[in-house]
């Protein structure tokens, strides 16, 4: 996959996905490495999701991993916690923000 192909997924991903109860901000960098290799972010801002083809400094989290684990990890098929244990993402950041993340893939 192209960086443009995974970013447009990522944004197709997250237009599927509701935020409209999620009060809190979240801002997440997407570090894409091997192919397609490029950043995106995540913006969760007065209950909407946007996906940006941008670097993203004032970020609360930044993950990075392969685009096929991160886009996994976007559609709930991959666990976010069992990916950074088993080394297939690294992530750093505020944690504790996790929970917003883990919620907006729940109700997908």
């Amino acid at each position: 996959m192209t960086y443009e192909q995974i970013v447009e997924k990522a944004q197709a991903i997250a237009a599927k996905g509701s935020a409209e109860k999620i009060k809190d901000h979240l801002a997440i960098q997407y570090n894409i490495t091997g192919e397609g290799a490029g950043a995106f972010y995540m913006e969760i801002k007065d209950g909407k999701i946007s996906v940006c083809p941008y670097e993203y400094y004032d970020r609360d989290i930044l993950v990075t991993g392969s685009g096929e684990n991160i886009l996994a990890m976007m559609e709930g098929k991959l666990d976010m916690v069992g990916a950074y244990l088993s080394g297939k993402i690294k992530a750093q950041g505020d944690f504790s923000k996790l929970d917003i993340l883990k919620s907006l893939i729940a109700r997908k």
